[in-house]
């Protein structure tokens, strides 16, 4: 294929696979660093240059890090507010974008509109604040996954996606005595695991990197989430169990403050590194199918 293209497109092909390389390099090298740091020591941590492997590897900075309950904690709320955030996402996104989906439904296009809207025009932070205390939600971990719980974009995508189903199924099931939602969780969510795939992963990445609600709503260091303690430790530099447990150390120190921070950035960013290979074949297909009809 390639020595069919004219000159100009050949040279735009190079062109184009050099920019893709050095933009994935630049990407890319930042995390082999921290991951290099995270199992070094700190002479080699504190060695000026390029990091690509732990030339003296070690795990102590890990095992610093998980000594603290500070990131126990965080990974306990940060893991729920991901896990059933998520689901109940998807189940009343679906619920959502199912009757919407249908053209027979009256005043389909005004309750569109009306959702629409949700996109372009917000409350603002002290009336979202005002409305969390006055539901009780202030400094519970359900303040994580209540306001949160819809995602118009999602919902549309999901929308677009239940349109491309054929009516047929529908009909057929019908006529064998299937309600709405029998259809819906037997027959148009099985049918929808690449776009349902696709924002679940959108929604726990969501989750997972999410902070400030933790910082505004939550006094209690028990419910704070891990991306909290990772804030404090590596931003703020104000975690003092951590910096207590470095004040241990003997007089040959073993971890510095900077193999510390690496650590809990990987810790905190491997789990959801981890999920994406099993929903990335999704993506494809969903995000396609998803953006097409309107």
């Amino acid at each position: 294929m390639f020595s069919r293209m004219t000159a100009g497109e050949k040279w735009f092909q190079v062109f184009a696979l050099l920019f893709i390389l050095i933009l994935s390099v630049a990407m890319v090298y930042p995390f082999i660093h921290v991951i290099s740091i995270s199992f070094s020591t700190p002479d080699e941590a504190l060695r000026p240059g390029i990091h690509l492997y732990p030339k003296e590897f070690t795990l102590e900075a890990y095992t610093k890090a998980f000594k603290s309950s500070g990131i126990w904690y965080g990974f306990q709320n940060t893991i729920f507010r991901t896990v059933v955030g998520t689901l109940l996402s998807l189940v009343f996104m679906a619920m959502a974008a199912y009757p919407l989906s249908k053209k027979h439904l009256p005043l389909r296009g005004f309750y569109t509109m009306f959702i629409v809207l949700t996109m372009f025009f917000g409350g603002g932070l002290i009336p979202t604040y005002l409305m969390v205390r006055g539901l009780g939600l202030y400094d519970s971990v359900w303040v994580y996954i209540i306001p949160v719980l819809f995602n118009t974009f999602y919902m549309l995508i999901v929308r677009n996606f239940f349109m491309s189903i054929p009516g047929e199924l529908e009909d057929s099931a019908r006529m064998d005595g299937a309600n709405d939602i029998r259809i819906l969780f037997s027959i148009v969510i099985p049918l929808s695991k690449p776009i349902l795939a696709t924002v679940a992963l959108w929604t726990a990445v969501g989750h997972w990197n999410a902070w400030f609600d933790a910082l505004i709503y939550i006094q209690d260091p028990t419910k704070q989430v891990l991306q909290n303690f990772l804030r404090r430790l590596v931003v703020e530099n104000q975690d003092t169990e951590l910096r207590m447990l470095m004040e241990q150390q003997s007089i040959g120190q073993t971890v510095t403050p900077e193999t510390v921070k690496a650590a809990v950035i990987m810790i905190a960013t491997a789990p959801i590194l981890l999920v994406y290979p099993f929903l990335q074949r999704f993506f494809v297909k969903g995000i396609i199918v998803g953006s097409l009809k309107g």
